[in-house]
């Protein structure tokens, strides 16, 4: 198995929380796992890495957080062609009902257009919203976490998501 490279933003800390028990998991399944905070780290980077784990929430009203939004067109200038990547993310399903999880979405979509691999689609059972850029038919396109709203869920959906993930990217 190839090591992991796992990108993700925080303002928070809530994203930077699940992306610490993300990896600290990983690792104790025997994963090589490589953390970076997008925030001082080149998009490029993500090229050295066949398998990625992209994490961002989505802030305000259905944007990406600061460190992802300032990088964001370097990010879609990228080329994913044999890369696999699963994606997750904190949002407000209460509080932000009309674009919960939308930044997932909108990381999701340009790394696929770019010829990415994606895994790690999550179920939208168990959530209630009104809308999300995140949605393909009934599934998120990653891995939804509400710190919010449902914080007592998180760990548990962190752990099958992992198990998930590990078989897809093997």
């Amino acid at each position: 198995m190839e090591k992991i490279g796992m990108f993700w933003g925080s303002t928070t800390g809530n994203q930077e929380e699940a992306a610490k028990y993300l990896m600290d998991y990983m690792k104790s399944e025997g994963f090589e796992v490589d953390s970076f905070d997008i925030k001082s780290t080149p998009p490029e980077k993500m090229l050295d890495y066949t398998n990625l784990i992209i994490g961002c929430p989505t802030w305000n009203v259905g944007e990406l957080q600061e460190d992802w939004e300032a990088i964001f067109n370097d990010y879609q200038g990228l080329d994913f062609s044999g890369k696999t990547a699963a994606f997750f993310g904190c949002g407000d399903q209460v509080g932000y009902s009309d674009n919960f999880l939308d930044a997932i979405g909108m990381l999701a979509k340009p790394f696929i257009e770019k010829g990415g691999n994606l895994i790690g689609r999550w179920s939208t059972e168990g959530y209630e919203f009104d809308g999300s850029v995140a949605l393909d038919g009934d599934e998120f396109l990653g891995l939804g976490l509400d710190n919010d709203n449902q914080e007592e869920e998180t760990e548990e959906r962190l752990i099958i998501w992992a198990e998930l993930i590990r078989d897809e990217f093997k």
